[in-house]
C-alpha cells in the first residue's frame, strides 16, 4: 500500500481505520507485492469486499510442518493473510486479493495488545504445544487465545497401495529436424490420495490429520507383484540412447506392435484388476472404435471409361477416408510398403493410423494390405484426393478388395461384377473357326483371335505387337468375321492403315473374307463414298487422309477402330493421333510390329488412345515412369509399367512361335574408308563438333537438337557417299574421295549374284538409291526400285517376286511395312539408322512366314565412325523395348552428354 510520494505505508489505530474506510471508498488504496513492483508500477487496485469474521488461533507454519504459531484466522480455522491492526480491524487476503475488507473487533483485548501478542508469539514444536497449553491454562489465557492443539504422530501399515500408470507419447526432433514419436509408461501408486513414482525409492510425506500426523508405510510386496507385471507385459527401461532415457520419463515397449497389442488386449485387464490408468493427451494408444468400413464406387454406366473408389471408415457415426492417410503414409516411407514389407506383417496385427482430429484408430493388416497393395501402384499417379479416379481396366482391383478387405459396399454394382468375373477369369477360351474364314489358322493366331475376343467381351483395348510377318492382319479380318456372325458388327469396323497398305488390306480381305462387305476411303473422290460408310462392315482410310474426313467419321458410331502400324500415332500431338481419339467406337484396337521404338512416350500415345487414363496424363507418365526407367534406369518402376500393359498387349517374335521359318544369319561387315575418305570425314567431323558445342554451349542441349541432328546427317551422309553432302562443304573433293561402301556393296552384290541370291538393299536416302541405281546400270545388273515417289508399287514387287530382277533397291521409310518379299533370300542396310526396330521391319520383308530359303542379313558399318556409335545405340533402343514387353535387358535409351562425345570422338 503507497501514499502519494510512493512510500510504503502500515496504518493502525482509529485514524488509520478512518483513512483506510475514505480511500477505500474512493478506490484510491493499492497493493504491490515489492519495492521493485512500486518501482515498476506494478500495483493492484484494491475494492472493498465484504465483512468476515475473525479471530486468532495456532497456525501450522508449513503444510508438512508440525510447528505452529499464533496466526489470524477466519473462524472456519483458515488462516488470514494480511491483518492491520486499526479501529475497526481491516485485513487483506490473498484468496481475495484486491478486495479490503471491514471486520469486526476480533477480540475483547485492546488491537495494538493483539498486534504485539501475534508479533512476539513463540513458534512451538511438538513438544513445546503441551507445556503452552498448561501455562496458557494457569494464567487464564486459554478465554482470549485459545490454547495450542497437542497432535500426535502414527505410523500406518494397513494400506493397501492402487497401483497407477500414467500413459502419454511425446514428439522428438533428430538434429535434421525430422520429428519421432515416442510412447512410454509412468509406473506409481495411490496411498489413500498420497501418489508416489514407483521408480522413487524414498518413503511418504507426513500428512495432516484430525489426530495430528501420520505416515504411510510403502507395501513392498504389492509394488514388487505390480512392477513384475509390467515387467511380464514387456515394459522395461529405455535404452541409453532413447531420447526417453534422458529425459526421464518411465518405462516403454519395444515396438509399436507392441504399444497396439497392449492398449487393446492388456490395459482393459488391468483396468479389471484395479489399477488406476491416466492418459494423457497426446497418448497415441487412446484408440477410437472402428464401427464399420466402407467401399463407395461412384460409375455413371454411360460408356466413360473411368470411375471413381473411396475406401474409409466409420468411427464414431462419421465417415473417414482412408486413400489420402494411406497415401500420406506411402510418401513419408514409401520402403515401409514394399510388398516385401506388407508380407512381413501378420494379418492379425494391426497397424496405427492418426486421423485428422488428432485420434488414432487401430487398423488390422489383414484389411489394410489389399488396399495398400492397389495404393502402391496408383501412388505413381500422384493421388491425393479423398477417391481414387481409376480406368475401368481396374474393376479388378475391386474384386480382390471385396473378397479381401471386408467392406459394406455402396454403389458400383456392375463394375463389382466385372471386377468378379475378371477375378474368376479361368484364361482365354478358344474361338470357334468363323464359317467364312478362307484361311487356316495357325495356333498362335488362333490365340490371338481368342485375346481380341477377350478384349472385346470385357470392354478392353489392346496391342497386338507381333512380329512383322505373323499375320497381323488375317487375325483381325477373323476378329471382325467373328463379330459378323455373332450379330454383334451392326456399325462398321474402321481401320486406318499407310497409304502403301491399301491394296494389302484389299487383297487380304479379298481373299481370306470374302463375306465382308469392303469400303475403301481413298482418292480426290472419296467423298461420293461417304454415304456407304453405314451399310460397310470394314471400312479402309489413311493416316494422311483421317484428319481430312474428320468432320465425317465423327458422325458414325463404329463398332471396332483399328489402327495398323499403330506407330504412326507415336506422336500425340500429330493431328492424325487426335483425330482418332476423337472417333466414337465401341472397341479399340492396335497394329504394330513395333509398339516401342525410340522411347516410353510413343508406348504412352497408343494407350492415350485405347484407353485413356491408363497410364496417367503425359506429365505424370513421363515423372513417374519414362525419366525414372530411360534415365535412372530404375527396374522396379519398370516391372511396374509392364504389369500395368502386360494384358493389354500381345506380342510373340517369330522365333518363339513360326518354328517352320528358316534360321536368320546377322553379319555385321566393317568397311574401312580410303585415305581421301577419311579425311573429308574428319573435316567434317571437326566442323559440325565445334558447331554443335557452340549450339549447345548458347541454348542447351535440349534446343539444340536440330543442329545436333544436321550434323549427325551430313557425317552419316559422307560414310554412305560423299557426293550426298550438299552445299559447298566439300567442294571439288567429294567427287575425288570415292565411297569404300559403294566398292564394298558392289563387291558384296557381284559374290550374292553369282551365287544365285535374290537380295534386297535398303537405304534411308533416296538419292544413295539413285548412286546405287547408276553404278548398277554401268556394271549391266538388272534391278527395281522402290520409294516414297514410286506410284505403281504393284510392278516393282510383282517383277522381284517373279524372279525378273535380283536386285531390289528400297527406301527405308517406303518399305519398311506392308511388303512380302519372301523371294528374297538376303537383306543388306547399307547404312544404319538409331532405331532397330526399323531395320528389323525391313529385313521381316524377307524373313516372314512364307520364306523357306535361309535368311542371310548385312550390316555395311563404316569402322571408326559414328556408325560403329548408332551399333550401339540401336542396342541399347532394343534394350529399352524388350524390357518393357518382357524380354528382359537393361535399361538405358537416352541419347547423353557422353554419346554426342563418343560419336563426335576423331578416328
Amino acid at each position: 500500500m503507497t501514499n502519494a510520494f510512493g512510500v510504503m505505508a502500515r496504518p493502525v489505530g482509529k485514524l488509520g481505520g478512518q483513512l483506510l474506510a475514505l480511500l477505500g471508498s474512493e478506490n484510491r488504496l493499492h497493493w504491490a507485492f515489492t519495492r521493485e513492483h512500486i518501482k515498476a508500477g506494478r500495483l493492484v487496485p484494491i475494492l472493498r469486499g465484504p465483512s468476515r469474521n475473525g479471530t486468532i488461533g495456532w497456525q501450522r507454519t508449513g503444510e508438512e510442518s508440525d510447528t505452529v504459531a499464533l496466526r489470524w484466522q477466519f473462524d472456519n480455522g483458515s488462516a488470514i493473510d494480511h491483518v492491520f491492526a486499526t479501529d475497526p480491524v481491516y485485513y487483506l487476503h490473498e484468496g481475495l486479493l484486491g478486495q479490503l475488507t471491514l471486520a469486526p473487533t476480533l477480540a475483547a483485548m485492546p488491537v495494538g495488545a493483539l498486534a504485539d501478542l501475534l508479533e512476539d508469539a513463540p513458534v512451538l514444536d511438538a513438544h513445546e504445544r503441551e507445556r503452552m497449553a498448561e501455562r496458557m491454562f494457569e494464567l487464564g489465557l486459554d478465554q482470549v487465545v485459545p490454547p495450542p492443539q497437542v497432535f500426535t504422530r502414527t505410523e500406518r501399515t494397513d494400506i493397501v497401495p492402487v497401483p497407477t500408470l500414467i500413459l502419454g507419447s511425446m514428439p522428438v526432433r533428430d538434429h535434421r529436424g525430422r520429428e519421432t514419436w515416442h510412447d512410454y509408461a509412468v509406473p506409481g501408486f495411490d496411498y489413500d490420495g498420497v501418489y508416489i513414482d514407483a521408480l522413487d525409492p524414498g518413503a511418504l510425506p507426513w500428512r495432516s490429520v484430525s489426530s495430528g500426523l501420520e505416515q504411510i508405510r510403502r507395501d513392498g510386496a504389492a509394488e514388487m507383484a505390480a512392477a513384475g507385471r509390467l515387467e511380464a507385459l514387456g515394459f522395461a527401461a529405455p535404452p541409453v540412447q532413447s531420447p526417453l532415457a534422458t529425459l526421464e520419463v518411465g518405462l516403454q515397449l519395444a515396438s509399436q506392435a507392441d504399444w497396439l497389442h497392449f492398449a487393446q488386449a492388456e490395459l482393459p485387464a488391468l483396468r479389471a484388476a484395479g489399477w488406476r490408468i491416466v492418459l494423457n493427451d497426446e497418448y497415441r494408444y487412446n484408440l477410437l472404435q472402428v464401427d464399420e468400413w466402407y467401399a463407395d464406387v461412384a460409375d455413371k454406366d454411360d460408356g466413360n471409361a473411368w470411375f471413381s473408389l473411396d475406401l474409409g471408415i466409420i468411427v464414431e457415426g462419421r465417415r473417414q477416408p482412408l486413400l489420402p492417410l494411406l497415401v500420406q503414409l506411402i510418401r513419408r516411407a514409401p520402403q515401409g510398403f514394399s510388398p516385401t514389407a506388407l508380407a512381413a506383417h501378420a494379418d492379425t496385427s494391426a497397424m496405427l493410423l492418426q486421423l485428422p482430429g488428432g485420434e488414432h484408430v487401430a487398423l488390422p493388416w489383414g484389411r489394410i494390405k489389399p488396399i495398400l497393395a492397389i495404393l502402391g501402384e496408383l501412388y505413381f499417379r500422384g493421388e491425393s484426393e479423398e477417391a481414387l479416379h481409376l480406368p475401368v481396366v481396374d474393376a479388378a482391383r475391386l474384386a480382390e478388395l471385396e473378397e479381401a478387405a471386408q467392406l459394406r459396399w455402396l454403389g458400383g454394382a456392375r463394375l463389382r461384377e466385372l471386377g468378379r468375373r475378371l477375378s474368376q477369369f479361368g484364361g482365354i477360351a478358344d474361338v470357334p473357326k468363323p464359317a467364312g474364314l478362307q484361311a487356316d489358322l495357325r495356333v498362335y493366331q488362333r490365340e490371338g483371335v481368342a485375346w481380341m475376343q477377350f478384349l472385346r467381351e470385357f470392354g478392353f483395348a489392346g496391342i497386338l505387337a507381333d512380329d512383322m510377318g505373323l499375320g497381323k492382319t488375317v487375325q483381325t479380318l477373323t476378329h471382325i468375321l467373328v463379330e459378323k456372325e455373332a450379330g454383334r458388327l451392326d456399325a462398321p469396323a474402321l481401320v486406318v492403315v499407310p497409304t502403301s497398305l491399301i491394296g494389302n488390306w484389299c487383297a487380304e480381305a479379298a481373299r481370306f473374307a470374302p463375306g465382308l462387305r469392303v469400303l475403301t476411303l481413298h482418292g480426290k473422290d472419296r467423298q461420293v463414298h461417304f454415304e456407304r460408310i453405314a451399310s460397310a462392315d470394314i471400312v479402309l482410310t489413311t493416316y494422311a487422309l483421317l484428319p481430312r474426313d474428320e468432320a465425317t467419321l465423327r458422325t458414325h458410331t463404329f463398332h471396332l477402330l483399328i489402327l495398323d502400324e499403330s506407330q504412326y500415332i507415336k506422336n500425340s500431338r500429330a493431328k492424325a493421333a487426335q483425330t482418332a481419339r476423337l472417333l466414337t467406337a465401341r472397341h479399340r484396337l492396335c497394329l504394330t510390329g513395333t509398339p516401342l521404338q525410340n522411347h516410353l512416350g510413343e508406348l504412352w500415345s497408343q494407350f492415350h488412345f485405347l484407353m485413356p487414363g491408363l497410364l496417367g496424363d503425359e506429365k505424370t507418365f513421363n515423372a513417374h515412369f519414362r525419366k525414372p526407367i530411360e534415365v535412372q534406369h530404375d527396374n522396379d518402376r519398370n516391372a511396374l509399367l509392364t504389369r500395368r500393359v502386360k494384358p493389354f498387349m500381345l506380342r510373340r517374335t517369330k522365333d518363339k512361335v513360326a518354328s517352320e521359318l528358316p534360321p536368320k544369319t546377322e553379319v555385321v561387315l566393317p568397311v574401312e574408308l580410303g585415305s581421301a575418305q577419311r579425311d573429308l570425314y574428319e573435316t567434317v567431323r571437326v566442323a559440325m563438333d565445334k558447331r554443335v558445342r557452340d549450339e549447345i554451349g548458347r541454348k542447351g542441349a535440349a534446343r539444340s537438337q536440330i543442329v545436333i541432328l544436321d550434323a549427325l546427317l551430313k557425317m552419316r551422309q559422307v560414310c554412305c557417299d560423299p557426293r550426298l553432302v550438299k552445299g559447298t562443304l566439300l567442294k571439288g573433293a567429294k567427287s575425288a574421295a570415292g565411297s569404300a561402301k559403294l566398292e564394298a556393296l558392289l563387291e558384296l552384290l557381284d559374290t550374292l549374284l553369282s551365287e544365285g541370291r535374290k537380295v534386297l538393299v535398303f537405304s534411308q536416302f533416296t538419292s544413295m538409291l539413285e548412286l546405287i541405281a547408276t553404278a548398277l546400270r554401268a556394271r549391266a545388273l538388272d534391278y527395281v526400285t522402290l520409294t516414297g515417289e514410286t506410284l505403281d508399287r504393284g510392278t516393282p514387287i510383282d517383277a522381284f517376286q517373279q524372279g525378273e530382277v535380283p536386285v531390289f533397291l528400297i527406301s527405308l521409310k517406303a518399305g519398311g511395312v506392308g511388303l512380302n518379299l519372301t523371294a528374297a533370300d538376303v537383306v543388306i542396310h547399307y547404312d544404319p539408322w538409331w532405331n532397330p526396330a526399323a531395320e528389323n521391319q525391313a529385313t521381316d520383308r524377307a524373313w516372314r512366314i512364307g520364306q523357306d530359303k535361309p535368311v542371310f542379313v548385312y550390316k555395311l558399318i563404316a569402322q571408326g565412325t559414328l556408325e560403329e556409335k548408332i551399333q550401339e545405340l540401336q542396342r541399347r533402343k532394343g534394350d529399352l523395348a524388350d524390357a518393357v514387353m518382357g524380354e528382359g535387358g537393361q535399361l538405358n535409351a537416352a541419347l547423353t552428354q557422353e554419346d554426342l562425345q563418343a560419336i563426335f570422338a576423331p578416328l
